[in-house]
């Protein structure tokens, strides 16, 4: 079983087709949804794990970006910069997954990496621009 963590920027032409029935459908894949913005003839984001046969999951993201997709893979190489960081706690409210969490009774905001999805949601919310999500380089081919 192969298994990445994926960026789908969609374009706004394809917005309204069945992308994700048609990988589980036409390439045996699973996927697991973390985030999702779609708008009716708008650009649309979905931040999703993608599993399945390595040559399945390659025929899938062939086919995703055959539709003017852009695919890209997500490393759970998420960073905190500990010096911008000052314990505010407004990643905790967000993080799926918990890796971002409260330790009590000291408040410290404790980054468990193993647990991080890569879901982006803490960068956005992060008021001191201490949260940082690097890329994966090798892009799916």
């Amino acid at each position: 079983m192969y298994s990445k963590m994926l960026s789908l920027r969609f374009p706004p032409r394809v917005v309204n087709e069945p992308i994700v029935c048609n990988l589980v459908k036409n390439f045996d894949l699973t996927f697991n949804i973390l985030k999702a913005t779609i708008y009716p003839r708008k650009e649309g984001l979905v931040v999703m794990e993608l599993s399945g046969h390595r040559k399945n999951f390659q025929d899938g993201v062939r086919y995703l970006k055959s539709l003017g997709m852009k695919v890209e893979s997500i490393g759970h190489d998420v960073k905190r910069d500990e010096e911008k960081c000052y314990q505010c706690g407004a990643c905790t409210a967000v993080c799926p997954t918990g890796a971002l969490h409260i330790k009590r009774p000291e408040m410290e905001v404790l980054f468990d990496t193993d647990k991080c999805s890569g879901c982006e949601l803490c960068v956005v919310v992060c008021p001191a621009r201490a949260m940082e999500v690097r890329f994966d380089q090798n892009i799916l081919d």
